[in-house]
């Protein structure tokens, strides 16, 4: 299944069936992400990967009891960090200079740059810039999952404020930002199931210059 096939039979999926995924779909999406694009490459969140069904249930009340929260076969949290800080940047200096054998010297004008950058924003700024990186990642992982033939559901719909007690995202430095439910569609109790998908057409959504 090419890229284009794997995206119009992706839908937002509204039931699932409780199916566990096997392992290696699950670290293949994993992996997507992991390897997805990111603002200057630092990453700026976590994503916390739920199976634990009692968690799901308490999750799912802060969440307007949507199904997919314990239907899926595992639930990814989107969390983005609170703050940026120059300790954060010289983690992903000093990993930089590993994996690409380079000298820390070497990198200073890069590390400079970042610095100047990460300065020069609020701590509202750094979080809400923080926050876009993660839905650059969320939108590889659907990509993923629909070219491993794994339904998804990216969802807003929950309160990140319980969210983040439940999980205890604020002593991690973390806030939640949306998520990812994964798993196999209910074909019998998902109305959306057999619905073709609705789009703007190409002329409406892009302007050629």
């Amino acid at each position: 299944m090419d890229i284009i096939d794997a995206l119009n039979w992706r839908y937002a999926t509204k039931r699932m069936t409780g199916e566990k995924l096997p392992q290696e779909k699950v670290e293949k999406i994993l992996e997507a992400l992991r390897l997805s694009a990111s603002s200057m490459g630092i990453q700026p969140y976590t994503v916390l990967v739920i199976e634990n069904p009692e968690l799901r249930k308490q999750l799912k009340a802060v969440a307007y009891n949507q199904p997919q929260i314990v239907e899926s076969s595992h639930l990814l949290v989107f969390a983005a960090w609170t703050d940026l800080t120059e300790k954060h940047v010289d983690k992903y200096i000093d990993n930089i200079a590993k994996i690409r054998n380079e000298t820390k010297e070497s990198l200073s004008g890069f590390k400079e740059m970042m610095m100047g950058t990460v300065n020069s924003l609020t701590p509202e700024q750094k979080h809400n810039w923080a926050a876009r990186q993660t839905y650059i990642a969320l939108g590889t992982a659907l990509s993923a999952a629909a070219l491993e033939q794994v339904d998804s559901t990216p969802m807003e719909g929950f309160i990140p404020e319980e969210f983040d007690k439940i999980l205890n995202l604020k002593e991690k430095g973390l806030k939640s930002v949306a998520l990812m439910a994964l798993g196999y569609r209910d074909v019998v109790n998902d109305t959306l199931a057999k619905k073709k998908k609705v789009r703007r057409c190409k002329e409406e959504l892009f302007i050629r210059l």
